[in-house]
């Protein structure tokens, strides 16, 4: 808009109006006195009083003529009021909401990969301490059976050992399919074929960014801070239409009977300037720019509220880690309890001081605390990637 804009305009007209066949004349400067009747033989002798009172055949009748004209012109706005300038700046903005658009889905896929990473990383630690447990039921396996060789202990003992295996096995198989499952994430959300990776050794580390940080770095807050923006700029808009505005144009013209006939010949000029200024219009305008004081009012309230909440929900966040970390801290210890228990009720097997159900239960025990705490892992991971992705946008 600010460029102006240039148009070519080509007009072809047939007519025995007369008022149209004088004007074509006119304007291919083709006009002569005939055409006011001068010279025509139909008319009294020009010495005659009545040749000025007779009207001209030939003006009041005339026959077809063509008409081309080929024209063109240049506009060009010279001040809308800050109109242009405000809807520049509107597009302006609308291309920045744009690219954060874009900049959320990298973030997404960016954090998806990385809570992927330290999935591996617990499934991994899981299957270490399941295998460790496997070993142990193996041991205890062959442990039986030499019992039962000496007569210490009972064929059902046995059978409880390999239920026993068969269902950390079992575990073992489906930690193994989630591994896979999760090299096919992988390689959807890298593109390429992956089959192997080297996951993070230690726990995904708490964000250290504040909460002013997680306001000033979240994209749905940056969105929201150019959509007022965005209603600033309307409302300048709307303002305009208290302002005159001032255009130019300038167009070449040439016409004929006949396309570009004498082109060079029967070429116009014309140059123009020309100030608008509306001085009432039914209060419109004023309505107008009511509406957008209102929307610009209601865009900064929701702006405002979208920071409380977003600062809540960080609040909310921040207090389920302190409390699940306060769970895997707990949790570790009984683990470390239950691995004891376990090794002194297999030794106080062996001795027939317990009987092999005790042991299989103890060994359930440290199955189950295994199992818990990986699930209490992956809600602290989940909980900080929720918090990490609020710092870049996500709701």
């Amino acid at each position: 808009m600010n460029w102006g804009k240039l148009t070519f305009e080509q007009d072809v007209a047939r007519s025995n109006d007369a008022g149209n066949v004088f004007g074509f004349k006119l304007t291919s400067r083709e006009a002569t006195f005939g055409d006011f009747g001068f010279g025509d033989p139909s008319m009294p002798p020009q010495t005659d009083p009545a040749y000025l009172t007779t009207p001209p055949n030939t003006l009041n009748y005339p026959g077809y003529r063509n008409f081309f004209q080929s024209k063109v012109k240049y506009e060009v706005p010279l001040f809308t009021g800050f109109a242009i300038s405000s809807y520049t700046h509107i597009m302006e903005e609308m291309t920045k909401i744009k690219s954060l658009d874009k900049t959320k889905i990298a973030t997404e896929k960016k954090y998806e990969l990385k809570k992927s990473f330290y999935d591996m990383a617990l499934l991994d630690s899981s299957i270490k301490n399941l295998n460790k447990i496997l070993n142990n039921i193996n041991t205890l396996e062959t442990t039986t059976k030499t019992m039962i060789d000496v007569g210490y202990a009972k064929h059902v003992d046995l059978l409880e050992v390999k239920a026993k295996k068969g269902n950390v096995e079992r575990l073992l198989i489906q930690m193994y399919a989630n591994k896979k499952l999760l090299y096919h994430y992988i390689s959807f959300l890298l593109n390429q074929k992956v089959t192997a990776i080297i996951p993070p050794q230690a726990d995904v580390p708490m964000p250290k960014f504040s909460d002013e940080e997680v306001l000033s770095r979240n994209i749905d807050i940056k969105k929201a801070t150019e959509g007022l923006e965005i209603r600033k700029s309307m409302l300048d808009a709307s303002e305009a239409g208290y302002y005159p505005t001032v255009g130019a144009f300038g167009e070449v013209a040439t016409a004929d009977d006949t396309f570009l006939g004498d082109a060079n010949d029967h070429k116009a000029y014309t140059v123009d300037a020309r100030l608008t200024w509306n001085i009432f219009n039914g209060g419109i305008d004023s309505a107008k720019i009511e509406k957008s004081k209102i929307e610009k009012m209601k865009m900064h309230s929701q702006l405002e509220l979208a920071k409380k909440g977003i600062a809540l929900k960080v609040a909310k966040i921040r207090t389920e880690i302190e409390s699940v970390d306060a769970q895997i801290a707990s949790l570790k210890r009984e683990l470390d309890l239950a691995n004891a228990i376990y090794e002194n009720y297999e030794g106080r097997y062996k001795e027939k001081l317990v009987s092999m159900s005790d042991v299989i239960i103890k060994q359930s025990a440290q199955i189950e605390k295994i199992l818990k705490l990986q699930m209490v892992k992956n809600k602290r991971t989940e909980k900080i990637f929720e918090l990490e992705k609020i710092a870049n946008g996500e709701k």
